[in-house]
């Protein structure tokens, strides 16, 4: 029997602090689509009604999104671990003190901080991943970041509805809030035994314009950044109207509702777990169109109004598709700049979280005129031809490893 020569297996082996960096995600991930689920009791008990309450969604992911540009800089000049367990912190005072809020106005303001303070995790946990790993393993680190964030999507999601038909809304916020103090103590320990403060590489503030030009001059910049904004619009805009979908069809547990949405999440720990075979076998290009072709037939699926449990399923297929095609677009970001890594990724979600803005409002708008089935149908075409249009148009070593 041959054995692995020591120098290979360390090469293939991902650094133990990839694990700090999921735990971060998760815990940053709680709050990303816990307040769906609960959007119907939220406007009852605040007087407006579903579509506004909608809105604390849509500005979760517009101040994620605004603040990219800053993140990234900060975090590529002083350092992104100590960025990161700040933001952590500023979440979880966000979500217990928007449990106390008794106006729908105050607890926008709350969401406006969370989708801040989460905006400072996500992008900048990606950057770390990929300086600690080389290119042709960059995939499969990232897909480790994106389980953490998956882990976290789900539990925030399926047990947000548990607790709101338990204990409402407020419930929800506080106990978000707690787990995330939990997470964030865990992490600044983590951080602290690897040493990740200390060794996260900066740039200074005198590159900063330089890593913009280097960015935007990559033609695969364009591409990237359109194609995340066009995903966050056409499928994260349906997640808050899911719960709605449901009570038309005379499911009223927000658990259910919860159960759904979470299915997205477990779709995306579902590609966590294949991406390696997936991408031998397929290739990049074949991910992207594989993944795009699978969001496109369930979100046709959803738009018949199937029961929970179809649904359910439907939104875990969406999942898995959405992530094989957006985590190759994560993998190109990260490939934009080497010296503004953490900028190129932030303006990656920057333009993710704008679409996830756009995206409750272009539905809201398209429910009201075209009605369910047809607004669904069109964003599923969109969806299938973005995944083409990627595939054709990105090059790069990652799409070198297409076959």
């Amino acid at each position: 029997m041959t054995s692995v020569p020591p120098a290979a297996a360390e090469k293939h082996r991902l650094p133990p602090l990839l694990n700090i960096i999921a735990l971060a995600t998760f815990a940053a991930s709680l709050s990303t689509r816990a307040m769906d689920p609960v959007l119907p009791h939220v406007a009852d008990d605040l007087s407006v009604t579903v579509a506004t309450a909608a809105g604390l969604s849509a500005v979760t992911a517009f101040s994620f999104a605004v603040v990219q540009p800053l993140i990234g800089a900060a975090a590529d000049i002083f350092g992104k671990g100590r960025l990161m367990l700040m933001c952590l912190v500023l979440l979880g005072i966000s979500n217990v003190v928007g449990a106390l809020c008794s106006s729908y106005s105050a607890l926008f303001a709350t969401r406006v901080f969370a989708g801040i303070a989460s905006g400072g995790v996500f992008p900048v946990a990606l950057g770390m991943a990929s300086d600690l790993v080389p290119v042709p393993q960059r995939q499969v680190a990232i897909g480790r970041t994106i389980a953490g964030t998956m882990g976290g999507n789900l539990l925030g999601a399926s047990f947000s509805g548990v607790i709101g038909d338990l204990v409402g809304w407020r419930g929800v916020l506080v106990v978000l809030g707690a787990l995330v103090f939990a997470a964030s103590i865990a992490v600044g320990f983590g951080f602290h035994r690897g040493d990740a403060i200390a060794t996260s590489r900066r740039m200074k503030f005198a590159d900063l314009r330089q890593g913009y030009r280097q960015i935007f001059s990559n033609s695969n910049a364009k591409v990237c950044y359109s194609a995340v904004f066009i995903e966050g619009c056409c499928v994260l805009g349906l997640f808050p109207y899911v719960a709605a979908f449901l009570f038309e069809l005379g499911e009223t547990r927000l658990s259910i509702a919860g159960i759904v949405i979470a299915g997205f999440a477990v779709g995306g720990l579902f590609y966590t777990m294949t991406i390696s075979q997936f991408l031998s076998l397929l290739g990049v290009r074949g991910l992207m169109i594989s993944g795009a072709m699978m969001v496109a037939v369930q979100l046709v699926a959803v738009a018949f109004g199937p029961d929970w449990h179809i649904q359910m399923l439907s939104f875990i297929l969406m999942g898995w598709g959405f992530y094989m095609l957006h985590g190759c677009l994560q993998v190109f970001a990260s490939e934009l700049s080497e010296q503004a890594r953490a900028t190129a990724l932030s303006l990656h979600s920057f333009f993710f979280y704008m679409g996830q803005t756009a995206g409750p409002i272009v539905y809201g708008v398209s429910l009201s005129w075209a009605g369910k089935f047809p607004t669904l149908a069109a964003n599923a075409v969109v969806i299938a031809i973005l995944g083409l249009a990627c595939a054709g148009l990105l090059t790069g070593r990652a799409a070198s490893r297409a076959r």
